[in-house]
């Protein structure tokens, strides 16, 4: 006999509507049952497109839901710590996305209360799941380049170059805006899950376009209080140095690569593709100081189907590593813990920018 799906509420209808709500449909466990916008015009509108049953314009109705089992919240930031909180004492499983909130105390906390009521909470870093990036990690493991002796992230992308985009969220540091928060906090993930933990963090956050037009007030200018240039030197628990450079601003950038050298050989991973950020990866390799040659991502690494919108096929993997979880009751990674980890990083990040000075990673 077929297990009943598990019930899923949708709490987030921007990204949430483009890339949750198909990668929650791809796998055959789940029923998306209700969606949630404080709207209720808008709610009813949106679950009508997509056929989904209840149209929630308030969290505790969404939550109260005896249907709903586990939730999938994907608002801005400064939403997470309020919503993820509410749904883990309503007794259900979450998937948050990144950044984990605004700061690690209530990272601490969502995980503690996950961990106490044997819910299984995982985040959405989704960088683990792209195939080369998964290559990229088995070669780390097999020792293909050796000892780590440097590594260089580059995160130049021009999704906030144009000084008319509007005023929002994204552009208050007091919302969990800023690139340090939307890409840093990938960043940090994926450092910790291929090179092993950071032990301290120098860091200079930048603001290139200081006012942008709020549309709510008649394209009126107002400040831009969140970064959106990042430079930043790591220090791994080996001494290792690391550095990131991190820019939304950035016209024509360079796109996102990762370069690893050690001493028997080197990789780089990366992308120029600036539409789309999962589309695109290259891996490239060399030994014993040989050119550089693209290698192979092996079929197996492959995903089982591919999207127009490259962002779906991961996220759609990390949505079945929560369902496995949720059926085993066995917390895997990425799970709030990996979220507090990256987010301790981002404080740290900050509290060097306010410093002037390293800051070690407690």
């Amino acid at each position: 006999m077929q297990s009943e799906k598990i019930g899923v509420a949708l709490i987030g209808t921007g990204f949430g509507q483009k890339v949750h709500l198909p990668a929650l449909r791809s796998n055959p466990h789940l029923e998306v049952r209700a969606i949630y916008h404080r709207d209720p015009n808008k709610v009813t509108a949106i679950a009508q497109q997509h056929n989904i049953p209840i149209a929630c314009s308030t969290i505790d109705e969404i939550l109260a839901l005896r249907e709903i089992q586990a939730v999938s919240i994907s608002t801005p930031p400064f939403l997470h710590y309020d919503m993820a909180i509410a749904a883990l004492n309503a007794g259900k499983h979450i998937l948050l996305e990144k950044p984990t909130t605004l700061n690690a105390s209530q990272a601490r906390e969502l995980a503690n209360l996950a961990e106490t009521q044997n819910l299984i909470a995982t985040m959405n870093f989704e960088f683990r799941y792209i195939p080369a990036w998964q290559r990229l990690s088995e070669l780390l493991q097999e020792q293909y380049i050796g000892n780590l002796r440097y590594a260089k992230v580059d995160w130049l992308v021009s999704s906030r170059a144009d000084a008319s985009r509007p005023w929002n969220w994204y552009a208050q540091k007091s919302c969990g805006g800023g690139a340090l928060g939307a890409i840093g906090s990938h960043a940090f993930d994926y450092i910790t899950w291929l090179m092993g933990d950071i032990k301290r963090v120098s860091a200079r956050l930048s603001t290139s376009i200081a006012e942008r037009p709020d549309p709510a007030e008649n394209n009126q200018l107002k400040p831009v209080t969140a970064d959106d240039t990042c430079n930043i030197l790591l220090e791994l628990a080996n001494q290792v140095p690391v550095q990131v450079c991190l820019s939304s601003v950035a016209m024509q950038g360079r796109g996102h690569f990762v370069e690893l050298y050690g001493d028997r050989g080197t990789l780089v991973l990366g992308s120029d593709n600036q539409k789309d950020y999962v589309h695109g990866f290259k891996l490239f390799g060399s030994q014993a100081n040989q050119p550089l040659q693209e290698l192979e991502i092996p079929d197996r690494l492959a995903f089982a189907k591919t999207y127009e919108d490259g962002r779906i096929a991961p996220i759609a993997r990390v949505v079945d590593q929560w369902v496995q979880s949720i059926q085993t009751g066995q917390p895997h990674s990425p799970s709030l813990k990996d979220g507090v980890v990256s987010q301790i990083i981002m404080d740290a990040c900050h509290q060097s920018h306010e410093t002037d000075r390293w800051v070690t990673i407690g």
